[in-house]
C-alpha cells in the first residue's frame, strides 16, 4: 500500500487510526524494554558506558528492522498468519475484528509496562503472541482463530532459544578460552572490549530484525482489517518501505529511552562476566537469532540472550550463575502466555461490549 493511500485511509477510518497508534505504542515499548538486553553484557563488563551503548543499540535496532526485512520477511509472515480474525454470523464482522486487535495491543502495552516497572526482562515476543492469540480466542469464543501450523513455530522457538542459546553460549566461551589460553589477560581484555562493542551491535541488529518483523506482521493485519478485508493465511503480502522505516524509527526511539534496570538484571545480577565471556554471550545469542530469523521462527530476544549468558556462566561453574535471578525470569516467561493472553481475552470481551 502506498503511503498516500494509507494516509487517506487513516483519515477516513478511526479504527485504523486507533490500531496504528496502539501498534506503534507496542513497538515503542518493545524498544524500551527489550532492546536493553542486547547491550546488557557490554555495559556490565564496562566495555561501553550505558548511554553510549543505548544510543548504539538504537542505531542498530533501526538497521536491523529495515535491512533484515528487505532481505527476509519470514518472521513477519509467520506472525501475520498465526491467528485468523475472520468471524461469520455477525453484522459487523470487520469492526469486531478490528476492535479485538486494538484490545490485544492495549493488553500487550499494559503487560509490558507493568513488567518494566519491576525491572523484570519480560518477553515482548511472548506477550505479542499471547495477546493476539487471546484476542482471536475471545473473538471466536473458541480456538478456531488459532492457526496451529503457524503457532507451533512458537514452541519451536521456545526450544530453539533455550537449548541452542545455552549450548552456543557454553561452546563458544569454551572455544574462546582454548584459543586465548596462552595470551596475557591484559591483552585479551583489550581485544574483547572492542569485540564486545561489535557483539552488542550484532545483538541490537538482530533484536530489530526479529522483533521489528513481528510487529510489522501485526501492523499489516490491522491495515487489512481496517480496509474491510477478512481472510485466512497468506504469504502474498509485501511490506512497504515506508512501513519498514516507520517501525525502525519508533523502535529505535524506544531503545534510546533506555532501560537501565533491565541492563542491571540481565548483565550484572544474573552472572558476573569478564569481557571475553560477555563477547561469547553476545555472539552466541546473535547467531541463534540469525538462524531463527532466516527460518521464520519467532523467538524471544530476551529468552535467547539470557540463556546464552547462562550457558557462558555454566561453562565456568554452575555456581557462577545467580539462579534466583534465573528463577525470577523463568517465572515471568511462564506467566506471560496465560497472563497476557487472559488480559487480552478480557479486554476483547470488554471492548466488544462497550463499542
Amino acid at each position: 500500500m502506498p503511503i498516500t493511500q494509507y494516509i487517506q485511509q487513516l483519515a477516513s477510518s478511526p479504527a485504523l487510526l486507533i490500531t496504528t497508534l496502539l501498534t506503534l505504542g507496542v513497538i515503542f515499548v518493545n524498544g524500551w524494554t527489550d532492546a536493553p538486553n542486547a547491550i546488557a553484557t557490554c555495559v556490565s563488563t564496562r566495555s561501553m558506558r550505558p548511554r553510549a551503548a543505548i544510543l548504539m543499540a538504537a542505531l542498530f535496532d533501526f538497521l536491523g528492522v529495515f535491512v533484515m526485512t528487505m532481505i527476509n520477511n519470514k518472521v513477519a509472515v509467520t506472525v501475520f498468519n498465526m491467528v485468523d480474525f475472520t468471524v461469520t454470523g455477525t453484522e459487523n464482522a470487520v469492526g469486531d475484528a478490528t476492535i479485538a486487535l486494538c484490545a490485544a495491543m492495549f493488553a500487550i502495552v499494559t503487560w509490558a509496562v507493568l513488567a518494566w516497572a519491576f525491572g523484570i526482562p519480560t518477553s515482548e515476543s511472548h506477550a505479542l503472541i499471547a495477546g493476539i492469540s487471546g484476542a482471536a480466542i475471545a473473538l471466536h469464543s473458541s480456538f478456531e482463530g488459532i492457526n496451529g501450523s503457524e503457532w507451533i513455530k512458537v514452541i519451536y522457538g521456545l526450544v530453539l532459544s533455550t537449548i541452542l542459546g545455552f549450548a552456543m553460549g557454553f561452546v563458544i566461551v569454551k572455544i574462546v578460552e582454548l584459543l586465548f589460553k596462552k595470551v596475557r589477560l591484559a591483552k585479551t581484555t583489550k581485544i574483547f572490549k572492542v569485540g564486545q562493542i561489535g557483539g552488542a551491535a550484532a545483538m541490537a541488529f538482530m533484536h530489530g530484525a526479529q522483533d521489528g518483523q513481528k510487529f510489522m506482521g501485526v501492523f499489516l493485519l490491522g491495515v487489512m482489517l481496517s480496509g474491510g478485508k477478512m481472510g485466512g493465511a497468506s504469504e502474498n503480502f509485501v511490506i512497504p518501505i515506508w512501513l519498514m522505516l516507520l517501525c525502525s524509527a519508533v523502535m529505535a526511539f524506544g531503545t534510546s529511552v533506555g532501560g537501565y534496570k533491565i541492563i542491571k538484571s540481565v548483565g550484572m545480577d544474573m552472572v558476573k562476566l569478564r569481557t571475553y565471556q560477555g563477547f561469547s554471550a553476545d555472539i552466541a545469542a546473535a547467531s541463534c537469532l540469525l538462524i531463527s530469523s532466516l527460518t521464520g521462527i519467532p523467538v524471544s530476544t530476551t529468552h535467547t540472550k539470557t540463556t546464552a549468558i547462562m550457558g557462558v556462566g555454566a561453562a565456568k561453574r554452575l555456581s557462577a550463575v545467580n539462579w534466583s535471578i534465573v528463577k525470577e525470569m523463568v517465572m515471568t516467561w511462564v506467566l506471560t502466555f496465560p497472563g497476557c493472553g487472559l488480559i487480552s481475552f478480557c479486554m476483547v470481551k470488554l471492548f466488544l461490549l462497550i463499542f
